[in-house]
């Protein structure tokens, strides 16, 4: 069916009817590279009217807005001011958007970065035709989600396993992203493809209720409903038995980026309207974060906007609630976003980074047969706009509630849930002794951390010191009283909090040195002692350990990255992100 990415609750989804296909056996796909399959010859671009392309997804509503609410640009909305007209056309079958942009009924690609890669080999064939990336409008914060079967706790527990998810649809480089983190690929796990998103029967959450997939790429109302509402699936209505979300967009936040790409032809002859369109975009984006952020005292145009996104999006003008659902769940990235993602080398997740990693994954795959580059406009930003107040460099924000995450963290360890909602985990060893933590020594972890981080922005680090057992051990076997072997278990903790201190600085120093910003309160640290050494434990007491390779082994520090949803307490209120 599409490229649907729903942001409400569900209106849309009639339960009725998903029920209905659960009975019927799901069709799967084989891919064809769409370089393979699209053979639409490729034409000049149309005089008259522009056809934009939309998707379904809270992004586009700032597009519908600044088009005056309506498919056809109105003379009073902001395209309309800038001169423009614009004819808005909803396209959530991917396919069909490349057809009407090779033949030239449209210039204009609009996708997830992902997709605009998997359309690079056919796009690219006619000088023409080559993309070049204009705008990023988003990062999906929260409406793509991962849902897992029963004994499936973390990614890394995806190993040997089956997933379905839709061909050519957003989440394929969601999914190749994240199990790359997991220390996985593809050749890991057996992608079941689907043709639709959502809605039919050909869907992958129709084959995870079917049993038929141990997880599922979906959008957040699929996800609900596979989950008994966000909890475990029951197995009744449109649940699947012990299906839950391990992961969604909102820990996994720079992940899926929305974007426009444009004909090479056309932005050469026309890139003064393709510079008024970006213009455009990005006035209403701020316009719109003003209309909300006021609509009390703006009800009746807000109510306008909504009913008209709904119509244009959602096929129904009573889909605002759904509308805007939908627009909770896409962050704006705006100018200072805009110049991070084309601009800033040192930003990990740039659109050259990004490109890389969904190519070579995508190669992997067989849907590219080599890596193609893409072209960006490089606007000069700041002549553009600097998008009504909003400074051209991006602040350091605090996301979490410090003393929040702790408390969290705290509660997880003594109830021995640490690894509850963890996603990733690796380590860092050390020598006997050390308190210093060098980016020489550790360049490549400290880069592994500031990347995950980056990717990662809505999930908690933990920052977790382990510490040898031995001087405990030897001390017990010396016939130490029971005071002096606590004093000697309390230094230990003591000396593995204080590792975990210096490793977290260490990270956070070597990123600022690097040119990156990370968020202190999106680390939590941990100070285990000697209470889980890797030699394991013998009685009430850690054993001792066996070689020398053992006992190196237990002095270490764990980054651990776990998602905290569920705690919303933990995440402090993002003024002005979005709205």
């Amino acid at each position: 069916m599409s490229t649907l990415r729903i942001g409400g609750l569900a209106t849309l989804l009639v339960a009725s009817l998903a029920a209905a296909n659960v009975a019927q056996a799901v069709q799967y796909v084989n891919p064809v590279p769409m370089g393979k399959s699209a053979t639409t010859p490729v034409g000049n671009v149309a005089a008259g009217v522009t056809q934009v392309p939309l998707i379904t997804w809270g992004g586009d509503i700032a597009t519908v807005y600044a088009n005056g609410n309506q498919a056809t640009t109105t003379p009073s909305s902001i395209f309309g001011k800038l001169g423009l007209q614009l004819r808005l056309v909803r396209e959530d079958v991917f396919a069909k958007q490349l057809d009407a942009y090779l033949s030239g009924r449209s210039p204009y690609l609009r996708g997830t970065l992902g997709m605009i890669n998997m359309a690079a080999e056919a796009a690219s064939r006619d000088p023409r035709t080559k993309p070049v990336i204009v705008y990023q409008m988003t990062w999906s914060a929260g409406g793509d989600a991962l849902v897992v079967g029963e004994n499936i706790h973390s990614v890394k527990d995806l190993r040997g396993k089956s997933i379905a998810l839709q061909a050519f649809g957003p989440h394929v480089d969601y999914l190749t992203k994240i199990l790359s983190d997991a220390g996985l690929t593809t050749r890991d796990v057996t992608l079941k493809w689907v043709p639709d998103l959502t809605g039919t029967k050909n869907t992958p959450a129709a084959a995870m209720r079917a049993r038929e997939a141990d997880a599922a790429l979906v959008i957040v109302p699929d996800a609900l409903a596979l989950t008994s509402n966000g909890t475990v699936g029951t197995g009744s209505e449109d649940s699947a038995k012990g299906a839950r979300i391990l992961l969604t967009t909102k820990t996994a936040n720079r992940i899926i980026a929305d974007v426009y790409a444009v004909r090479s032809d056309y932005f050469e002859s026309n890139r003064a309207a393709v510079e008024r369109f970006v213009r455009g975009l990005i006035e209403g984006e701020t316009a719109l974060r003003d209309l909300a952020a006021n609509k009390g005292t703006r009800a009746a145009e807000y109510k306008r906007t909504m009913t008209g996104a709904a119509t244009l999006l959602l096929d129904s003008p009573q889909a605002v609630a759904d509308a805007e659902g939908m627009y909770g769940d896409a962050q704006f990235v705006r100018v200072p976003g805009n110049i991070a993602f084309f601009t800033d080398p040192k930003n990990p997740r740039r659109m050259e980074s990004l490109n890389a990693e969904i190519q070579q994954a995508f190669v992997g795959l067989g849907l590219l047969p080599s890596p193609i580059p893409l072209a960006a406009a490089n606007w000069d930003f700041a002549r553009i706009g600097t998008d009504a107040g909003a400074p051209l460099v991006a602040p350091e924000t605090q996301r979490f509630d410090a003393n929040q995450v702790a408390g969290i963290v705290a509660k997880r360890q003594s109830q021995g849930r640490l690894g509850e909602g963890e996603l990733f985990t690796f380590e860092v060893q050390f020598k006997p002794n050390q308190d210093k933590f060098s980016a020489d020594l550790y360049s490549d972890a400290f880069k592994r951390v500031a990347n995950l981080a980056a990717t990662y922005g809505g999930a908690v680090i933990t920052v977790e010191g382990h510490s040898d057992p031995l001087g405990y051990l030897q001390a017990k076997k010396d016939g130490a009283s029971p005071v002096v072997l606590g004093r000697t278990q309390q230094a230990a903790k003591n000396l593995s909090v204080a590792r975990a201190i210096g490793v977290r600085d260490s990270v956070i120093a070597f990123a600022k040195a690097q040119g990156i910003g990370l968020d202190a309160t999106q680390f939590a640290i941990v100070g285990h002692g000697i209470s889980m050494p890797k030699s394991g434990i013998c009685g009430a007491d850690p054993c001792a350990p066996k070689t020398e390779q053992e006992w190196l082994r237990n002095m270490r520090v764990e980054f651990r990255v776990i998602q905290v949803e569920a705690e919303a307490s933990a995440f402090k209120p993002l003024t002005g992100e979005r709205q």
